[in-house]
């Protein structure tokens, strides 16, 4: 097998691997990164929104990221984008995917 053929095959193997949950971030992260970008308005904040949205990137990057630093960065990106209804539905699908790494409640017969 050529060398160029086996980099591929473990880079499909890694993204086969890789926490459905990262991928979900990883997306919703990208998603709201372009609809900022996309947002003709002027923004106070957007430098720290786009930061942070980056912060949160190289957290999903790395692999199983920490929730308190994904939740900190969230509200950090919340309170930099305000209200801007916009921007509202991308937000929402990042605090859903980070939602995704809080452990599952505990079970009521327990």
């Amino acid at each position: 097998m050529a060398e160029g053929a086996v980099v591929a095959d473990e880079q499909r193997a890694g993204r086969a691997a890789e926490d459905p949950r990262v991928s979900e971030l990883r997306e919703a992260v990208s998603r709201l990164r372009r609809a900022l970008a996309g947002h003709p308005a002027p923004l106070p904040d957007r430098d720290a929104a786009e930061e942070e949205l980056a912060a949160l990137d190289a957290m999903a990057r790395e692999g199983a990221p920490e929730l308190s630093r994904l939740r900190r960065s969230l509200l950090l990106v919340a309170g930099a984008v305000g209200s801007v209804s916009a921007l509202s539905p991308s937000l929402t699908a990042v605090h859903q995917a980070v939602d995704n790494f809080a452990p599952p409640p505990p079970s009521e017969g327990t």
